[in-house]
């Protein structure tokens, strides 16, 4: 997330002052949505949050917590039989059917596509820039790196801190133009706003969340949250 911008004056940019959101309760049971209910995702998310936690200590909880989402957001990936042998006997064992892409939206995303990559090691890995702007909370595209042709059966759009839901929506955007027959979202913190804007906007996809949080404030940024996802592992301050 961006530095706060300000307006002229010196005074901050309150882009969501007065914006009705809805609440937790609201957003709980959107279909397809899925919230993490797993007690050492719970830990390692009080660990993360810590304003304490530094940056090395920080990284390396964005990549467990991001592997812990992983192995949820894989659950129902297709297989097809894989026979082999073990050094017993001949065996007829499974393997994940087609590829399987992950497109981190830049840059704080980087920590997670890295968690992507250490539970399935030949995924597809896109780059992807969005950077939202502070006085409208709209996102921006910066950077593109994802193939012209594709051959996956899904693809995971992966970014810590889903706020307003502007940049969810426009990665999701983008990935429904290559025409990958399956797409979901992955992110540690959500806001009830932007789970419910990206939920309505594009109903075919699976969100996969670490931790439900309360609110956005008046500048759009998640509370309680954890502050910059970006600055807290890179130690850009």
């Amino acid at each position: 997330m961006a530095e706060t911008s300000t307006q002229s004056g010196g005074r901050p940019s309150l882009p969501m002052a007065g914006i009705p959101q809805p609440t937790r309760e609201e957003v709980t049971k959107l279909p397809r949505v899925h919230i993490s209910s797993h007690p050492v995702m719970a830990h390692k998310m009080t660990a993360l949050r810590d304003k304490n936690t530094q940056p090395p200590e920080f990284y390396r909880l964005v990549k467990e917590i991001g592997a812990l989402l992983a192995y949820e957001a894989t659950l129902s990936l297709a297989l097809e039989p894989a026979p082999i042998e073990t050094p017993m006997a001949p065996m007829v064992g499974q393997r994940l059917a087609g590829g399987i892409g992950v497109t981190p939206i830049l840059r704080a995303g980087l920590g997670l596509a890295e968690a992507f990559r250490e539970v399935i090691p030949d995924i597809q890995v896109w780059h992807l820039g969005l950077r939202r702007d502070e006085h409208t909370l709209q996102a921006m595209e910066y950077y593109n790196r994802l193939p012209h042709k594709v051959d996956l059966q899904v693809a995971y759009a992966i970014d810590p801190m889903l706020a307003t839901g502007g940049s969810a929506i426009d990665a999701i955007n983008i990935l429904k133009l290559r025409n990958i027959p399956r797409l979901s979202y992955v992110c540690i913190i959500a806001a009830p706003y932007g789970l419910l804007k990206l939920s309505q906007t594009h109903p075919d996809i699976d969100i996969y969340v670490a931790a439900l949080d309360e609110s956005l404030n008046d500048v759009g940024y998640i509370v309680p949250g954890l502050g910059d996802a970006g600055d807290r592992q890179f130690g850009t301050f």
